[in-house]
């Protein structure tokens, strides 16, 4: 008995950490281009929910973003529910394969992504601010272009390797 709660500790465990190839998405379409999709005015909304699925915040977010020399730099103002507001910048940096790396003030270390057809993924570790105590959360992005102005995101928040909820954002450019 103790053997088989083992391994299926272990095959949860393993099952876990799997992680999608972004490059499955190379034929897809339409291409996604970080760079055209976020230069300019873009909105967005999301929720947090819990593991359980409840949501517990729902946000808007205005997007700036502009070219500053080699980087994508970009300007996110968060309005909470609550009315609680939060702004991030990003400064992302495309390297020559094409992989992006990007910082932010409460991002520990940098972010990584890859590109591929109309799907980007981006990891990183948000430092979360919850009463008083920061968590190092590892984020796994999971972002898909619907059509030229319309991107959906997916975000499995985690630690430990343990999923505590999931972030979902719909942005639409300013036209």
């Amino acid at each position: 008995m103790i053997r088989r709660i083992f391994s299926l500790f272990c095959l949860l465990l393993v099952s876990a950490c799997a992680v999608t190839d972004v490059n499955i998405y190379k034929n897809e379409s339409p291409k996604l281009d970080l760079e055209k999709f976020f230069i300019g005015k873009t909105d967005a909304w999301g929720i947090f929910q819990k593991r359980s699925g409840e949501v517990v915040k729902r946000f808007h977010v205005e997007i700036e973003g502009k070219r500053i020399g080699e980087e994508l730099v970009l300007d996110e103002k968060f309005t909470y529910s609550d009315g609680s507001k939060q702004q991030r910048i990003w400064r992302l940096s495309k390297s020559s394969s094409g992989s992006w790396t990007g910082k932010a003030d409460d991002v520990k270390g940098s972010a990584a992504g890859e590109l591929a057809g109309n799907a980007f993924k981006w990891q990183y570790v948000l430092l979360l601010p919850v009463d008083g105590t920061v968590y190092e959360m590892h984020m796994d992005d999971w972002m898909y272009l619907v059509d030229e102005n319309t991107l959906v995101n997916r975000t499995k928040m985690s630690k430990f390797g343990f999923e505590l909820g999931e972030v979902s954002i719909f942005f639409r450019r300013r036209l």
